[in-house]
Parts: structure tokens; C-alpha cells; sequence
């Protein structure tokens, strides 16, 4: 059963949708659908009809961007890869280094034939693999705070690993069937799709679930003193 975030959400004023990635084997209960707009259309393209109720629906024929990181597949040879990621967009400083950080993060290998990016569907949970909330700095200050909640010192759940942003959604993230969440949209190449104060956390279904404990835990950060005092800086809200 999918957690209640009402919580997290009205606490701190989060007025973006939760945008889940889901892996299913039917795309009808997302409905309405989007498609990418062109053979390399970036995913997050896709942001204002997210925000409009809509989900993008993505196939191993068509798949837009996202191809490598969401669905496996390599639309570039790995030697053309190399060179538009350095000599091109100046992401590394060689080809031995960036063939390194590709390495270290192969691309998310869907279970069923969909992938589908949008909001939430309760009714979807079994096939949910992380959740994304679009935050400005002082929201994202307080749920990367609440992620530690259960953790331990040597097992930190956040990181902000270097990849595309549709890579940030599943395949940098590892093992998604642990409590885990990066910080994302770090991404120079998808930014132009998101407002200038956003950021992502994007959580594995374990870390969503953590999150929802905290949220529901009287002692927990999310309401002490701490965040009543910035809510009040702000204004109000976050």
C-alpha cells in the first residue's frame, strides 16, 4: 500500500507534484499518456505535462533521451558516447576518465516493457521504483535531513551522484530495493525544463516509505523548532 506524504508535503509548502517512475507491464491504468516529442527528446521536456496530470510513457521504440539510462539501451556506440560527453560538452577532463564514471553506473534495466514518469498512482504501488519531489533549497535541506532518520553513520541513504537527470532517476541511485535518495537535477543539460529554484530528491520506494515514518514520528525533524523558526523567516512557508 502506497504511504500517505500529505504530511511532508503541507509541512513544507512542496507545491510540486510527486513524480514516480514506474516499470509496468501495462501503461492503460497511467493514463493520460505522452510520448516523447522527437528521437532525442530529454525526459524532463515532459516536466509541464507532469505537473498537468499527464505521464510519459516511454518504449524500447520510443524512448526519446532516455534510452541508456532508463531503458538499456545505446542508441550512440560507446566510443561516440566518450567524445560528445568530453570533447563536446566538456563533461571530463579525458576519455579515460569519463569511460571511468560510465563504468561505475550502468543504465536501468526495466523488468516489464514500460516505463512510465509522472505522478503518483496509488493503485500502481507494486510497480513504483523511486519517487521524485521537485524542491526549492530550504525543502530539500529538510528531507535530506529526514532520509538520515533511521540510518546510521556508516550507511549514509543520500548522495548526489554525477549523471543525467533521467539517470538520477534509477540508475545512479543503485540498488533500489534499499533505502536510498540522491539529490538531482544537477544535470547542466535538463535544466532549461525546470523552474531556477528546483531541485530533485529522488527516492528509492524503501526511502519514500522512511520518509513517511519520519513525517508521522512528533520527535522527528520535520517538526522541531529548527524548521518552525525558518518557516517563519520565510514568510510562512517554505
Amino acid at each position: 500500500m502506497q504511504p500517505d506524504p500529505t504530511t511532508i508535503l503541507e509541512t513544507l509548502s512542496i507545491r510540486e507534484p510527486l513524480i514516480g517512475l514506474y516499470d509496468a507491464p501495462d501503461p492503460a491504468p497511467f493514463a493520460p499518456l505522452v510520448e516523447p516529442g522527437a528521437p532525442r527528446a530529454c525526459v524532463f521536456a515532459s516536466f509541464g505535462a507532469w505537473c498537468e496530470g499527464k505521464t510519459l510513457h516511454l518504449t524500447k521504440e520510443l524512448h526519446g533521451c532516455g534510452a541508456p539510462h532508463l531503458l538499456g539501451l545505446q542508441s550512440r556506440s560507446r566510443e561516440e558516447m566518450v567524445k560528445f560527453l568530453v570533447d563536446k560538452e566538456g563533461l571530463r577532463a579525458s576519455h579515460a576518465l569519463m569511460e571511468r564514471w560510465l563504468d561505475s553506473a550502468p543504465g536501468y534495466h526495466p523488468r516489464h516493457g514500460h516505463v512510465l514518469i509522472g505522478p503518483l498512482h496509488a493503485d500502481q504501488y507494486d510497480y513504483l521504483r523511486s519517487v521524485t519531489f521537485y524542491v526549492n533549497a530550504d525543502q530539500l535541506a529538510v528531507l535530506v535531513t529526514g532520509a538520515s532518520y533511521f540510518s546510521g553513520p556508516a550507511d549514509p541513504p543520500v548522495t548526489a551522484p554525477f549523471s543525467s537527470g533521467c539517470g538520477q532517476l534509477a540508475a545512479a541511485i543503485g540498488d533500489l530495493d534499499q533505502p536510498r535518495a540522491v539529490i538531482g537535477a544537477t544535470d547542466q543539460a535538463m535544466r532549461q525544463h525546470l523552474d531556477p529554484g528546483l531541485l530533485a530528491f529522488t527516492t528509492t520506494k524503501p526511502m519514500f516509505e522512511s520518509l513517511c515514518r519520519w513525517a508521522d514520528d512528533p520527535k522527528s525533524s520535520l517538526h522541531n523548532n529548527f524548521l518552525k523558526r525558518t518557516i517563519k523567516a520565510r514568510g510562512g512557508s517554505l
